[in-house]
């Protein structure tokens, strides 16, 4: 998403630590500043009277205060948390079955089939809810990775395998990148750390993958691939329906629980301010909260400019190369920006390549090492995947605590402590000598390495313009 857009998600963001003073409500010609100090990039990077309508608007979230509709958002967006991890790890659980019934030359083709989408999923999402809108977005990708989940089941090929996976992955991968957004775009400034706790549902995604592998798996699966058939390995194609049914029932509740409304932070860079003051004040009426919005006071600010062409009477959002080109600019404006952005991406090239490692192959890993301790059965390596991705829940639970009450200089430090604990146990796991040992270690690395993981999924959407701490 555009950093225009961005500013809406990060100008409420109280900052990536505990001492970020809170929004003031600004008087008018205040309101034409970003109202975060002179520091703040964002004054010499976006139209300043689409920044002071967004500090407005924080300012009335945070009035409005948190309600029921934003433990709803809180469970509505951890759906796609949860499914983003799910089709990440049934592909690497079906991946041995399915090896022996199709026998590919390609043996790690859904590894990559499964990145590959999400990689494409997050551009081409991301960029879609910046002209499409949030709500849209929001919905559909849900619904698509569903669809193709349940077809992945009846795949008559590895090919075609791969094709699946890949697209389910689409949806889940596009979705996840709206998640945080969505949520953070109503979140008032002082529950921010519920962003980091949202990662949770990462984990329970993880656990429901493994409780399917556990189910199925060893029940319904072939023992070798010299005799393996689609009939007698159904096992990994009833994780994919059974998985598919679930992503479905959660797009459904999606639309059925709430039935939600653009974010007005998207409203005001398309310059419907009236849309936007509509939606908040919908909030604070249902729940008998505070609203001083008025339209009067963003139309106060002046006129947001936004980037549209008439084509045939129609109104359409435009994004150039060279806008594109811009907005990557200005993550580099400064020195101290530069040097966030480096580090942060940084991260997410460590940890894109450290968790897919573990968690992509652990199954395969378990397996081994429980022959090696005397324990080849398949009922027993499932068991212990459910039990290891149940500790996963857990890490984001207590660093979205970390990140509350401000232990360890907040998200940094959260993020610090949860990478040297993680590397502290992957070193120890090297010396496991029995299978006590080998669940017990891979349980405490799943909770830490979710420490991690969870804090950094919620750092970046904040951090982007929080520069001035």
């Amino acid at each position: 998403m555009d950093v225009e857009q961005s500013v809406g998600t990060v100008a409420n963001a109280d900052t990536a630590d505990k001492d970020k003073p809170k929004h003031q409500t600004p008087s008018l010609s205040s309101e034409r500043s970003i109202g975060h100090g002179e520091q703040d990039l964002l004054g010499s990077q976006v139209d300043e009277v689409l920044a002071a309508k967004m500090t407005i608007v924080n300012d009335t979230i945070d009035e409005i205060g948190f309600t029921i509709h934003h433990w709803k958002l809180f469970c509505l967006n951890g759906f796609g948390y949860a499914v983003d991890s799910l089709i990440l790890l049934i592909q690497s659980i079906v991946a041995t079955q399915a090896r022996k019934e199709f026998r590919p030359s390609y043996p790690t083709g859904l590894t990559i089939a499964v990145y590959t989408g999400m990689l494409v999923g997050a551009i081409f999402w991301g960029f879609s809810a910046d002209i499409i809108g949030r709500r849209f977005a929001f919905n559909f990708s849900l619904l698509i990775s569903s669809v193709f989940t349940v077809v992945a089941g009846a795949s008559p090929s590895w090919t075609v395998l791969g094709l699946f996976v890949s697209l389910s992955a689409f949806g889940s991968g596009g979705n996840l990148v709206l998640d945080t957004t969505v949520f953070l775009e109503y979140l008032p400034s002082k529950n921010q750390w519920l962003l980091t706790l949202l990662a949770a549902w990462w984990g329970l995604g993880q656990l429901i993958a493994g409780l399917f592998a556990w189910a199925f798996i060893p029940r319904y699966s072939c023992s070798d691939e010299t005799n393996c058939t689609s009939a007698n390995n159904q096992g990994w194609r009833y994780i994919w329906y059974a998985s598919g049914a679930f992503v479905f029932v959660l797009s459904v509740l999606r639309v059925v629980v709430v039935r939600l409304e653009e974010t007005p932070k998207f409203l005001l860079t398309e310059g419907k301010d009236e849309q936007a003051v509509r939606v908040l004040n919908n909030i604070a009426n249902r729940y008998n909260r505070p609203c001083s919005l008025t339209i009067e006071r963003l139309r106060a600010c002046g006129e947001t400019a936004h980037r549209e062409t008439t084509t045939a009477g129609m109104t359409q959002r435009l994004i150039s190369p060279s806008e594109v080109a811009f907005h990557f600019r200005g993550l580099y404006a400064t020195r101290k920006m530069a040097l966030s952005t480096s580090l942060v991406w940084f991260s997410w090239l460590l940890i894109g390549l450290a968790y897919p490692l573990y968690n992509v192959f652990l199954p395969t890993y378990l397996a081994s090492r429980g022959a090696a301790f005397g324990q080849p059965s398949e009922y027993i390596t499932w068991r212990n995947y459910a039990i290891n991705n149940t500790c996963g829940i857990f890490g984001p639970v207590l660093a979205g605590f970390m990140c509350r009450s401000g232990w360890f200089w907040g998200r940094r430090g959260t993020m610090i402590i949860g990478a040297i604990v993680t590397m502290i146990f992957f070193f120890c796991y090297t010396q496991v000598r029995t299978a006590a040992e080998n669940l017990g270690f891979t349980c405490a690395i799943s909770f830490c390495l979710n420490i991690y993981y969870g804090t950094l999924y919620a750092y970046t959407p904040e951090v982007d313009t929080n520069f001035d701490q």
